[in-house]
């Protein structure tokens, strides 16, 4: 299929185990954004062309346009009811809390996430980290925003690192909003600084996804999958 993001043995094991062990045939799923979860996606196809019926919330348009490839009937959210949504993650912390949207997609993201029954993260080791915040955590803004949502954040954490994704040209999410891509290191309490960045007007969305995960699946470079236990 076109769209490949490259064979990596640990991220294709872990996306299609994630859908052989929580997707059975007649599901509405859903269907995240990222190079771990286009093996889940590739995985899914399969089982559709091999007669499965299996339809999809996408969590964004790129998603849209590989389940499309692979003939996955797409539909909209709360269509159906949703007993599973796979997706990967930037970082994983031992409590499960994730920082995503590393591709732009965390306010469909976490839409999804929260609509499904069962959340399943897919990530490989690389992933795995004591502490959340070695990943510039993604703020979708409303654009006309951005100078207020930078100068509040500012003026609570003046050491933050602020980059407007994409520079001059702003990276335009599937939503016509902003990122901007924040460097406040170490995130002890990730729950308040999600709640602190949320309050501010114009902030439409935050990558953290805190009590939202059900399950993490990690694959690693030997094609293994294991649980991760929450710690």
């Amino acid at each position: 299929m076109n769209d490949s993001p490259g064979f990596d043995i640990g991220k294709r094991a872990v996306g299609y185990a994630a859908v052989d062990d929580f997707v059975q045939d007649g599901m509405c799923i859903g269907l995240g954004t990222g190079t771990t979860t286009y093996w889940a996606i590739e995985r899914v196809g399969q089982r559709v062309a091999a007669g499965e019926r299996i339809t999809a919330v996408a969590t964004s348009e790129h998603t849209a346009s590989l389940c499309r490839q692979w003939n996955i009937p797409l539909v909209g959210l709360l269509q159906h009811e949703m007993p599973v949504a796979i997706d990967g993650a930037d970082e994983v912390a031992p409590d499960w809390a994730l920082i995503k949207g590393g591709g732009g997609a965390l306010f469909r993201e976490k839409a999804v996430a929260l609509v499904a029954e069962r959340f399943v993260v897919v990530v490989t080791p690389s992933k795995l980290v004591s502490v959340l915040g070695a990943f510039p955590l993604p703020v979708e803004i409303v654009p006309f925003a951005e100078p207020y949502v930078v100068r509040e954040i500012s003026r609570w954490h003046p050491d933050v690192e602020i980059v407007r994704r994409g520079g001059d040209m702003p990276f335009v999410s599937d939503n016509g909003n902003w990122i901007l891509d924040c460097r406040f290191g170490p995130i002890d309490e990730p729950r308040a600084l999600d709640v602190a960045l949320r309050e501010i007007h114009g902030v439409v969305a935050t990558g953290i996804f805190e009590s939202i995960a059900n399950v993490v699946m990690v694959g690693d470079e030997n094609g293994e999958v294991r649980a991760l236990p929450r710690i």
